[in-house]
């Protein structure tokens, strides 16, 4: 291992306002749309975030299971191919999946550094500390950034697997999935490996039960980014006015997940000096969850300058894991 590994760097990344930087401005653009929406990623204050712990616990929730039993059974298997020195995880959170990758690399003799990319700068000071009492001689260049917007920023040795899991890019409309992973390919050097985690297109039904669980877990979840705003915004929003909504959309592939509204009201947002109006029965867009099939993948891949390379599900065929690197002939590095 090189000299000064075992050593901890955490660069903080964020404009003025921290997490929640342009809020204010992306809220009203989306509130005054005709069509109202709002970006997922007002869903994860702390609160959010526990709730979203919880869904992962629903037993209608399948895709955080399924994409650990995968890396439970094929780490080994996506080292061997990738051959990493340096883990890069986009959205790293408290790293649990990221344990399993490196130990996989330490078992394998590769293990260098890993690089934590998450939004939330107390999460990734815990890990890095953590994980350099868990991995003698581990380097932990942590970044605290939205990735989507300084991804080109992240520290980029040679030789990296960079993982985006989670089926993150599910959230993605298709134009911004494409910008997003030729940005990805852009960053990687030829011996670089990207590893995606995709929930993939099944019975609809269980797609629905997935969004929409019994205990209404989801639901309590899809409605606390009313309470981010009345409390980020000085906002009026009753959350009991509102109903959780979530179906499938079978042209565009995707969850929609939307909050109705159960009567006719107006919302006053002081902060922005902004009061919005509701019908009745008026739905506002909090998220979209797009899923795939293989060949969706592999072609959204080559159109953004990368190639699969591997393709890992689980048992059912719920979920996969797939492996790409840059496309030859593409530049990158």
């Amino acid at each position: 291992m090189a000299a000064g590994e075992g050593a901890i760097e955490i660069e903080v990344d964020l404009p003025g306002g921290g997490v929640l930087a342009g809020m204010a401005e992306v809220v009203r653009e989306g509130l005054s749309s005709p069509f109202k929406e709002l970006p997922p990623k007002f869903f994860y204050d702390e609160r959010g975030s526990a709730l979203f712990e919880r869904i992962t616990e629903q037993p209608e929730y399948y895709p955080t299971r399924c994409e650990r039993r995968i890396l439970d059974r094929r780490a080994g298997e996506i080292v061997r191919s990738a051959r990493p020195r340096t883990l890069i995880e986009l959205g790293s959170g408290a790293a649990a999946k990221s344990r399993v990758l490196l130990d996989a690399m330490r078992d394998a003799g590769t293990l260098e550094r890993f690089v934590p990319v998450d939004i939330a700068e107390d999460i990734t000071r815990r890990v890095a500390a953590e994980l350099v009492g868990e991995y003698p001689g581990l380097a932990v260049e942590g970044i605290v950034c939205d990735y989507e917007t300084h991804l080109e920023r992240i520290p980029r040795p040679e030789g990296a697997l960079i993982a985006f899991l989670g089926s993150t890019i599910g959230n993605f409309r298709p134009t911004a999935r494409r910008s997003f992973l030729a940005r990805i390919a852009t960053l990687m050097y030829p011996e670089d490996r990207f590893l995606l985690g995709t929930d993939l297109v099944k019975d609809p039904a269980r797609l629905e039960a997935a969004y929409d669980d019994a205990a209404g877990v989801t639901a309590e979840f899809n409605k606390n980014v009313l309470g981010v705003l009345n409390r980020e915004l000085d906002a009026d929003f009753d959350l009991d006015g509102f109903e959780h909504v979530a179906f499938w959309d079978a042209d565009n592939e995707w969850i929609d997940m939307r909050l109705r509204a159960l009567a006719e009201q107006y919302v006053d947002l002081r902060a922005l000096g902004m009061r919005v109006h509701f019908a009745r029965n008026e739905e506002m867009r909090t998220e979209i969850s797009a899923k795939f099939t293989r060949e969706r993948i592999e072609a959204g891949y080559a159109d953004a300058g990368l190639e699969l390379l591997e393709w890992w599900t689980d048992e059912e065929g719920l979920y996969a894991l797939s492996l790409a690197r840059p496309a030859a002939g593409s530049e990158s590095g």
